[in-house]
């Protein structure tokens, strides 16, 4: 069983989302909002409360690549890999990402602080490499930029925790 899954918050998630029409996707989005992911074990209560196959919702799960059935890492890293950041950049730059987090594209770092994933567009083409870091897209992100957008992440940490 996954450490953050809460049975009970997920039931209380489908059953607030079962009702309305087309509910999988914001009921997925809820569970994710909520969780940080959506937990394999969230599946058969969530086909079960939308009268849905467990096929049909994993088959969401793994389309979208918003969706997590994994933990992610407290801040999501992602890299933009169209040909445009290649262009400029972008795979010098996944190369430095990986060796300064410690951890391979799609993983999370051993602190569990970052997750780095790679991305096929960013929608800011005239700009790259572009990598966007929770919300936000930074463009023209050369490797010491990108050490100071972590440095950054770091800092903000533990401002929140003193």
């Amino acid at each position: 069983m996954s450490p953050t899954f809460d049975k009970a918050a997920i039931d209380d998630i489908i059953a607030q989302h079962q009702a309305l029409p087309g509910a999988l996707l914001p009921l997925l989005h809820a569970i994710q909002h909520a969780v940080g992911y959506v937990p394999a074990e969230a599946v058969p209560a969530i086909a079960t409360g939308l009268n849905l196959s467990r096929a049909e919702v994993h088959g969401v799960i793994s389309f979208y690549h918003h969706f997590h059935s994994e933990p992610m890492g407290e801040n999501i890293v992602q890299i933009c890999r169209a040909e445009a950041c290649q262009a400029v950049g972008a795979r010098e730059l996944e190369k430095h990402a990986t060796a300064t987090l410690a951890t391979e594209l799609g993983n999370t770092s051993a602190d569990g602080e970052v997750s780095l994933e790679p991305v096929y567009c960013l929608g800011n083409c005239a700009c790259g490499p572009s990598v966007q870091i929770g919300d936000e897209v930074y463009a023209r992100v050369t490797p010491d930029r990108f050490d100071a957008l972590i440095s950054k992440l770091k800092i903000n940490k533990q401002e929140a925790n003193s």
